[in-house]
């Protein structure tokens, strides 16, 4: 493998290594020189015992596979970077030629991936299938429901009419009023599936018109803290669909600390710029991360699981359906919706795609 081939793994996703017969280092490209927060310049000839500790078990993989001219893939491989922290890893070692001549062959390419970040990524693959089972759920559902409720909301309007005892019109006045919330429902049920209106916008246009929305709703009591890069490029997206999701996740983030704080509570606004991301099973050079981070008391483990799935709510009185709605929305947008939830820290991050060829 030549210089130039090795180059075209820059763009990989996964942290590649190449090492020489002595096992020292000659390439490693941006996601390895992010994952061991190290840069190949200052690096590169050195050996890999000088680079972490205690490599038995990737000098016996390496070894392997040389010995048997074949790939070689260590499940289980705890990696510690010297003077920093404790990674652990899968370790594919694959014989290479860096030159010619002898000992040509002796050297190896090391594609690493971290455990977190596959289990994560297999989630996230788990979350988005689900999400699309939801939405053609709810979808029939809402479609079933709508035209009985019609009938029955203009069975109760013909009845208003015809009774004589106004007492009586209370009951027919409740069923209509019934209806009419049961239809704005189906309504918010049926709104994800109309195709976005894409266009350029700035990010924390919508954070801000979301900010603006919850001290509206809470004048008193809850504290609302940015934390934003102002350095974000302009995404293309539609507008009213990303203010609905972000304004679902931070309404439900204010209702939490509202209803355990006596003396309120308070949520984050961050935003970055994260690079080389995969979402919806596509690579990205760059996304824009937004975390909604809360005080609140976290979600019940219990629910963690099903958060996204409709008519699951952790509140008295809830629908259920606003994680449901925000996934969709932001599926739309070829984004993902994670979360991390403990008492006294729930972050939800939402992350969306920058196309190329754009101004983001």
């Amino acid at each position: 493998m030549t210089p130039a081939a090795l180059s075209g793994l820059d763009l990989l996703a996964t942290a590649v290594v190449a090492v020489d017969a002595e096992l020292a280092v000659c390439y490693m490209n941006p996601a390895a020189e992010n994952l061991f927060e190290m840069s190949i310049k200052n690096v590169a000839g050195q050996p890999l015992k000088a680079l972490f500790s205690d490599i038995a078990v990737l000098e016996a993989a390496i070894e392997y596979a040389r010995a048997n001219n074949c790939s070689y893939t260590e499940h289980d491989l705890a990696l510690e970077v010297d003077g920093g922290a404790r990674l652990h890893l899968s370790c594919t070692v694959t014989p290479i030629e860096l030159s010619a001549g002898d000992g040509a062959g002796d050297e190896a390419l090391l594609e690493f991936r971290h455990i977190e970040q596959q289990l994560r990524i297999a989630r996230e693959e788990r979350l988005l299938d689900q999400s699309q089972a939801n939405r053609e759920l709810i979808r029939n559902l809402a479609h079933e429901i709508k035209n009985p409720l019609g009938g029955i909301r203009g069975a109760a309007q013909l009845l208003d009419r015809e009774l004589e005892r106004p007492n009586l019109h209370e009951y027919t006045q409740v069923i209509m009023k019934e209806a009419d919330r049961l239809q704005l429902l189906m309504d918010r049920l049926l709104t994800p599936h109309r195709l976005p209106l894409p266009g350029r916008l700035n990010l924390h246009e919508v954070l801000e018109r979301v900010r603006s929305v919850i001290l509206a709703e809470y004048p008193q009591g809850i504290a609302i803290r940015r934390d934003y890069d102002v350095s974000l490029p302009l995404l293309k997206g539609d507008r009213e669909q990303l203010i609905q999701a972000v304004l679902n996740i931070v309404r439900n983030a204010a209702q939490a600390v509202m209803g355990s704080r006596a003396a309120g509570g308070e949520i984050k606004l961050r935003t970055r710029v994260v690079r080389q991301v995969t979402l919806a099973r596509r690579r990205y050079r760059h996304a824009l991360a937004v975390e909604i981070v809360d005080n609140g008391p976290g979600i019940a483990p219990e629910l963690q699981e099903r958060v996204f799935h409709p008519l699951v709510s952790g509140r008295e009185g809830g629908t259920g359906l606003g994680l449901t709605l925000a996934q969709s929305f932001v599926n739309q947008h070829h984004g993902m919706i994670s979360f991390e939830s403990a008492p006294g820290n729930t972050t939800f991050t939402i992350l969306l795609p920058v196309e190329e060829g754009g101004n983001g």
